[in-house]
């Protein structure tokens, strides 16, 4: 099921000038570094826990489905980076969404995919207070770009998790160590499937720019 829509989220044509400011954006860092190429990545972040996410299951005519379930709150945040343009993807498995945890994602992120500083990223995240912070230290070579508030149809690593949940869902873990085994090896399917993660956060108003 598609996630509702904030009842605050923007308007159509307040995406619609988020859109072209983000081209014009684009176009301006383009028109300075002429040299260096340009590229938009997202980030964002899922919590996940032992609290099962429960999902339709199949089940034989006449029976009712079942799906394990149990209530238990302890979790882990993922972290993820992800590529429109081509589907390439980064995750990071930590234990909580705060300043400091963001700027060992971004370190990490921008040591692997970036380790020259050959590119310029535009990184596309939500108005969350780790992301604002005055504190965080962006990598040199990366431009925080906002995202409108409640807005998350603009966000393209939202569309990635689904493929990380439907991982574990229907699944009780007796703790975070079996809950992680599991998160760790989709990422890294992930990572290795870039033609299905494009499948899911290629916004074509993303390649046009």
């Amino acid at each position: 099921m598609p996630r509702p829509v904030h009842h605050q989220s923007a308007t159509l044509e307040q995406q619609a000038e988020f859109k072209a400011g983000l081209a014009g954006h684009v176009a301006w860092l383009r028109s300075l570094f002429p040299n260096r190429e340009i590229v938009i990545w997202a980030e964002d972040e899922a919590r996940l826990g032992l609290q099962p996410i429960v999902r339709r299951v199949w089940a034989p005519i006449g029976e009712r489905p079942s799906a394990h379930h149990s209530r238990r709150y302890q979790w882990v945040y993922t972290y993820g980076f992800v590529h429109p343009a081509t589907g390439a993807s980064y995750f990071l498995l930590l234990p909580r969404a705060n300043v400091s945890m963001m700027q060992m994602a971004l370190e990490l992120f921008a040591a692997q995919v970036n380790p020259h500083r050959q590119q310029l990223i535009i990184l596309l995240v939500d108005q969350a207070a780790w992301h604002m912070s005055q504190k965080l230290q962006v990598p040199p070579g990366i431009f925080f770009y906002p995202l409108l508030p409640y807005t998350l149809q603009l966000q393209p690593t939202e569309c990635v998790w689904s493929l990380l949940r439907e991982a574990i869902a229907n699944q009780v873990f007796d703790n975070l160590d079996a809950l992680e085994d599991v998160l760790v090896k989709r990422c890294q399917w992930l990572m290795q499937h870039p033609v299905i993660v494009q499948g899911k956060v290629g916004f074509d108003w993303i390649q046009a720019i």
